[in-house]
């Protein structure tokens, strides 16, 4: 992850282990989820923790903060892609949920400020 981007996929794809977050959630359809409302504002409600959280779910929550203070050192190639994907689409479609994630998990904006500019770019 280069930026805040990481946050949001790693609700759809991480879980942690040793030296690297699993790929068992690697060949989740992104496109799928956040062309789709209904499935994508769950995860968002749940990293905000406003609403439940489904085991993928619980499992960014726990590891958020780690993915943006490494700079997702301990992400596949896969998860890094994606990421960016989710974030820019959340910068460009979902402005609301942006801010609120933003507001929660980089209040100083110290991670996403550097980036943010490319990532609003990035068509999702």
């Amino acid at each position: 992850m280069n930026t805040f981007l990481m946050v949001c996929l790693l609700a759809l794809v991480a879980a942690v282990s040793a030296d690297q977050y699993t790929d068992r959630y690697d060949n989740v359809d992104l496109d799928e989820i956040l062309s789709n409302r209904r499935l994508l504002v769950p995860y968002l409600n749940c990293i905000l923790e406003e609403g439940k959280c489904s085991p993928d779910g619980k499992e960014l929550k726990s590891h958020i903060k780690e993915a943006l203070e490494n700079n997702c050192g301990k992400c596949t190639e896969t998860q890094k892609s994606g990421s960016r994907k989710v974030i820019g689409h959340l910068i460009n479609n979902e402005k609301e949920y942006w801010g609120k994630l933003t507001a929660k998990y980089d209040p100083e904006r110290k991670y996403v400020t550097k980036y943010e500019s490319e990532l609003r770019k990035i068509a999702a």
